[in-house]
């Protein structure tokens, strides 16, 4: 008997992994400046050109335009067509809430 009661709180105290492999792949996904400051970008505006991202963030052509590809095909942006241009926006609230909330811990500090 007090061994079922030692397994049964074993296993309600267990951690579900599923919630740090989500959280492990936000992270990764964001780990650079270009992309976080891409993040913070399209968090303030909801959609930019690569144009408007490129001039805002002082960052050439050839750079931004490896992170975006990359940050659309791990589901972090959304890309809209409109003739030439392409237009960019956060696929997901919980990636600008990762940002804001490191943002807020490092005000914090200082």
């Amino acid at each position: 008997m007090e061994m079922e009661k030692e397994t049964v709180e074993l296993e309600r105290n267990k951690i579900d992994r599923s919630q740090f492999e989500d959280a492990a792949y936000i992270l990764k996904a964001l780990a650079h400046e270009t992309r976080l400051c891409v993040v913070m970008q399209l968090s303030q505006a909801g959609e930019k050109s690569v144009t408007e991202l490129m001039d805002q963030m002082d960052c050439e052509q050839s750079l931004l335009s490896h992170h975006l590809t990359d940050m659309r095909a791990k589901g972090i942006l959304r890309c809209r067509k409109n003739g030439k241009n392409s237009f960019y926006s956060l696929s997901d609230k919980r990636f600008s809430n990762v940002l804001k909330c490191i943002m807020s811990c490092r005000d914090k500090e200082a």
